[in-house]
C-alpha cells in the first residue's frame, strides 16, 4: 500500500516490514533491485529533476527517512506506519546479515568512514561478511576509469546488499545507472551513515531522534554544510504539503507497480 506526499508515492511499511522485505529479497538472489529513503530534501528535488523521478518510479521500495514525511502525512490524513531511518535501516541489515551470512559492500562517504564503519559493525557483529569499501575521488561520476573500478571492484565481491553513501541525489542516480550491470540483489542509499556509526559525525540524541528534531541537532553540527538544506528547503517542504491539502496539484510520480 501506498500514500501520495506531495506527489511521490510512499510505502506504507512499518521498519520491520521493510527489513524483511529486502532481507528476503537479498536471500533469495532475485533480480537486481533498489531502495530509496526520501526525506524533505528529495521531496523538494523531485519537483523539478526528470532523471530523479523516473529513479523513484523504478525503486523497489521508497520509504520514509524524514520524520516530516510522518508528520506531513498525518497532517494529510493518510499516516505512515512510522520512520524508516537509513542508519537505523544499515545497522538493522548489517545484524542480520551477520546471522543469515549475507555479504555486504559499503561504497562511499568521507575518507576513511567506511572503514570506521566496518571496524565498529564487525566488532559488534564478528560474523558480519563486508567483502568491500570503496570511496570513490571527488568526481568520479564524470571518470570513466572510475567508474570502470568501482563496477569492477563491487562486481568481484559480489555482496548480496550494497550500501551506497554519497548523498542524494548523487547516491540514488549513481545506483540506477549500475544497479542492473552489477547484479547486486539490493542495493540502498544511506547517506552519510557510516560516518554516523562509525562516530566521525556526531547523531543526534535518541530524544530528538523521536520528536523530530534531528534536523535541527545536525544543522548545529555542521551548519555550513546543512543551513541552506534546512532554512530554506523545510518552509518550501510546508508550503508543498499545504498545496496538497487544499488541492492544489503538485507534480506526480507514479511508481511501476
Amino acid at each position: 500500500m501506498r500514500i501520495n506526499l506531495c506527489g511521490v508515492e510512499i510505502d506504507k511499511y512499518s521498519f520491520d516490514e521493510v527489513v524483511q522485505q529486502i532481507v528476503e529479497h537479498a536471500s533469495c538472489q532475485k533480480k537486481p533491485e533498489y531502495v530509496v529513503t526520501p526525506n524533505a530534501m528529495h521531496i523538494l528535488s523531485l519537483q523539478k529533476d526528470s532523471n530523479f523521478q523516473d529513479i523513484y518510479r523504478k525503486a523497489f521500495l521508497v520509504v520514509p527517512d524524514g520524520v516530516s514525511l510522518l508528520w506531513a502525512a498525518k497532517f494529510l490524513q493518510t499516516p505512515l506506519k512510522g520512520r524508516v531511518n537509513g542508519t537505523d535501516l544499515f545497522e538493522k541489515l548489517c545484524a542480520i546479515a551477520a546471522e543469515k551470512g549475507l555479504k555486504v559492500f559499503l561504497l562511499g562517504g568521507r575518507p576513511g568512514s567506511a572503514e570506521k564503519a566496518q571496524e565498529t559493525l564487525v566488532a559488534r557483529y564478528p560474523s558480519l561478511q563486508i567483502v568491500g569499501t570503496y570511496c570513490p575521488p571527488y568526481g568520479f561520476e564524470s571518470q570513466p576509469r572510475e567508474l570502470n573500478l568501482i563496477n569492477s571492484t563491487i562486481t568481484a565481491a559480489a555482496p548480496d546488499i550494497l550500501f551506497v553513501g554519497l548523498g542524494a541525489p548523487k547516491q540514488e542516480k549513481w545506483i540506477a545507472a549500475n544497479y542492473l550491470s552489477l547484479g547486486v540483489p539490493i542495493s540502498v542509499g544511506i547517506g552519510v551513515s557510516f560516518e554516523l556509526v562509525s562516530n566521525m559525525v556526531k547523531r543526534s540524541p535518541v530524544l530528538m531522534q523521536k520528536t523530530g528534531f534531528e534536523w535541527l541537532f545536525r544543522l548545529l553540527v555542521e551548519p555550513k554544510r546543512l543551513w541552506k538544506r534546512y532554512i530554506l528547503g523545510n518552509p518550501i517542504f510546508i508550503w508543498l504539503v499545504v498545496k496538497q491539502y487544499i488541492g492544489l496539484p503538485n507534480k506526480r510520480i507514479s511508481r511501476r507497480f
